[in-house]
């Protein structure tokens, strides 16, 4: 069987103030493309369709657009599950009715998990949806007091799935979830994804999916599989945020052969407008190439830069953020033990604050302008107080 792996479309993201809906169907429209060519037997979405509970129509007509071209048109299945950027009872409306159609939603967890099952050349293969849930819904549905964070609830979720489970069948688990090879914490791949808990408590175990042929997740939007490759992020299909500016983003193709043995290959999608980082002084990128792709600028001049966003949009007229370069700290052998910041006086914490940003020590003029608005503060400040006293 083929499988079209996907997830985190996040329709109706905004990215710096710009709605990416446009770059977003230039994208999916390659989908659609790449079903056409390849012709999968099915296709999955791993949650986060939407970017929030309450999507924008134009976000809401976009997929209801790419459903119906794949389900309708071309007559694929389509499994897809809540996200945690999605609203549950809002995805599950009208499933039955649509599942009728190839169309296969989960909004809302529950303990009767049935497995939606198609056909290949070789027999069944058994699709397992968990949509995202908290661990409160988790231990209230299967009404287990143990439960107490995403990785008790998701061992939970796969005992109950488990004990029902044909072993001489092929099985497919889609889940939306923080998975790490063995649960214990790690950084998110990107800025963009919001966190599911506090301190750890998100994380989920990878050697919970040990039952499952393939397990095709979604919530990281860099592509990667965790403990081994059959347990696998398909990633998000655009770059939301700078800090996946070096994540190439696409889709993943599941080959499952008669003995449940899965091959992987990786798709890349090609963006309208790349979104990337650009360094420099400002100088130096007035003289860049016009582009129209998503920047985010970091200057290297060590003064302040009058309009610079405006002087940037004459090369990047998609710039979305500029920010000065924070120069590394320096390390003084000669200073001895740290002192609190709290207890420093604001001279002191003006040099420091000084050495940090620009790597050395302000000048006597500099000082000297700093005492003299520091000093008409606190004239101004003792004056106010008087005044309210009287």
């Amino acid at each position: 069987m083929k499988i079209f792996h996907t997830a985190d479309w996040h329709l109706g993201k905004l990215v710096q103030g710009i709605y990416m809906t446009d770059d977003q169907r230039y994208v999916l429209e390659q989908f659609l493309q790449a079903i056409d060519e390849e012709q999968p037997d099915a296709i999955i979405i791993a949650g986060d369709l939407y970017d929030r509970a309450l999507p924008p129509v134009e976000a809401v007509d976009l997929l209801d657009e790419l459903l119906a071209e794949i389900v309708l048109k071309r007559k694929v299945p389509v499994l897809s599950i809540a996200g945690n950027h999605d609203s549950p009872t809002r995805l599950q409306f009208g499933s039955k009715l649509m599942s009728e159609a190839g169309l296969h939603i989960v909004g809302e967890l529950s303990s009767n998990l049935q497995p939606i099952v198609l056909n290949d050349e070789f027999g069944e293969v058994h699709f397992h949806l968990v949509p995202f849930a908290e661990p409160s819904l988790v231990k209230h549905i299967f009404e287990d007091n143990n439960i107490s964070n995403y990785d008790d609830a998701m061992k939970k979720v796969i005992e109950s799935i488990e004990k029902k489970m044909d072993k001489l069948k092929r099985h497919v688990f889609i889940a939306h979830a923080f998975v790490t090879p063995y649960g214990d914490q790690e950084d998110n791949t990107s800025d963009s994804e919001r966190p599911l808990a506090i301190g750890g408590s998100e994380c989920v175990s990878a050697e919970h999916f040990k039952p499952f042929h393939y397990t095709a997740l979604g919530h990281l939007h860099k592509a990667h599989y965790v403990l081994n490759e059959t347990i696998r992020y398909a990633g998000s299909p655009l770059k939301y945020s700078a800090s996946e500016a070096n994540h190439e983003k696409g889709y993943l193709i599941v080959e499952l052969d008669a003995d449940g043995q899965v091959s992987v290959e990786k798709r890349p999608f090609r963006p309208r407008r790349d979104l990337r980082i650009v360094e420099g002084s400002i100088q130096e990128i007035l003289k860049h190439p016009i582009s129209e792709d998503y920047v985010f600028v970091r200057l290297t001049d060590l003064t302040p830069v009058v309009g610079a966003m405006e002087q940037i949009r004459t090369v990047y007229p998609n710039a979305m953020h500029v920010e000065r370069k924070t120069l590394p700290r320096l390390e003084s052998s000669e200073q001895g033990e740290a002192i609190r910041r709290e207890q420093m006086d604001e001279l002191s914490l003006f040099k420091a604050f000084h050495q940090e940003i620009l790597g050395e020590e302000p000048s006597e003029i500099a000082q000297q302008l700093f005492e003299e608005v520091l000093q008409e503060m606190l004239e101004e400040e003792r004056e106010t107080k008087e005044v309210v006293v009287k």
